[in-house]
């Protein structure tokens, strides 16, 4: 769940969205547009530390894949959009 609120309202009252993005994302609206969105350093470090993880398909050689388009999910991960 995340709340919504405008730039305004965060200048208001800082303390108690500051408080809030500790628990949930604080997404910040400016002339109607989401513009940022306020997390906890905790979610932020989660953040990174799973980008580290990742690789761009372009960084990957032929032969790297050509293996990921073989690979398939075993039975016991699969899963449904019905499930």
């Amino acid at each position: 769940m995340s709340s919504i609120v405008t730039a305004s309202e965060i200048r208001k009252d800082f303390d108690a969205w500051h408080d809030r993005a500790l628990t949930e994302p604080v997404r910040v609206t400016r002339q109607g547009r989401e513009t940022v969105v306020i997390i906890s350093a905790e979610t932020y470090h989660r953040l990174k530390q799973a980008m580290r993880g990742q690789v761009l398909a372009e960084a990957l050689t032929d032969e790297e894949f050509a293996a990921l388009e073989a690979a398939e999910i075993p039975e016991a991960l699969r899963y449904s959009l019905d499930d």
